[in-house]
């Protein structure tokens, strides 16, 4: 047993880390990223921990420590902390390098709307999915909140998130086998649209962006009000 899940989770938490004395901020607000992570990490543990009993989805017990707790191992509840973690980092730097990088409210708007449109359609067409209908539903959710409530935020995570999913590949490439012999969490492709990007489901791409995003909203929240773009 080599539990290189949890090595990939040090690893993707070490950079990160490394460079947190330049750039204190979710640092110094541990408590709110505590209260983000956890509050986003409740609502996604729930169906993963059902999709695992479903056979949705699956780990390789030779990947991880064999700690497991609902039937779901150790390292992927330390997950929703650890990515966050490094997603959250990533935007406040870019965010401190670039304060101008962002989009404007139109382009913001209609990107948001069009994505809600298409996750619709999907939703519509393959509700009997369960991956790609609960990742949709989720999706449609944190968009229209973002559209809604957040648009300032939603201006610069679009531009952030491509940013994000540099790194995102490569770690969720890792854990669907990309590079090792055999993927350390494994997808029943009934349960999705089979489409993937190498060895990820495209559906873990918005999976991702709902877990970020809605991590976000819920951290910027919590802080004192001004403007949060």
């Amino acid at each position: 047993m080599t539990p290189v899940y949890l090595y990939v989770l040090i690893g993707s938490i070490s950079v990160p880390l490394a460079f947190t004395v330049f750039y204190l901020d979710v640092i110094k607000r541990w408590k709110d990223f505590l209260i983000s992570t956890s509050t986003v990490a409740f609502a996604f543990l729930i169906w993963d921990a059902l999709f695992t009993r479903a056979g949705v989805w699956g780990f390789n017990e030779a990947y991880c420590l064999g700690l497991k707790l609902f039937m779901m191992p150790l390292e992927e509840w330390m997950f929703f902390f650890a990515i966050p973690f490094c997603s959250l980092f990533t935007h406040f730097v870019l965010k401190h390098l670039a304060p101008k990088f962002f989009l404007n409210e139109t382009l913001t708007r209609t990107i948001a709307v069009v994505l809600i449109a298409v996750t619709c359609i999907l939703l519509c067409t393959h509700f009997s999915k369960a991956y790609t209908a609960v990742d949709a539903i989720f999706l449609i959710i944190t968009l229209a909140l973002g559209v809604v409530f957040y648009l300032q935020l939603l201006q610069r995570f679009f531009l952030s998130f491509l940013i994000i999913l540099i790194p995102f590949f490569i770690v969720n490439g890792i854990l669907t086998g990309s590079m090792i012999d055999a993927p350390i969490v494994w997808y029943n492709d009934d349960e999705n649209l089979g489409i993937r990007l190498a060895t990820i489901p495209i559906e873990d791409i918005g999976y991702a962006f709902s877990m970020l995003f809605g991590n976000l909203m819920i951290f910027e929240c919590l802080k004192p009000k001004q403007d949060i773009r």
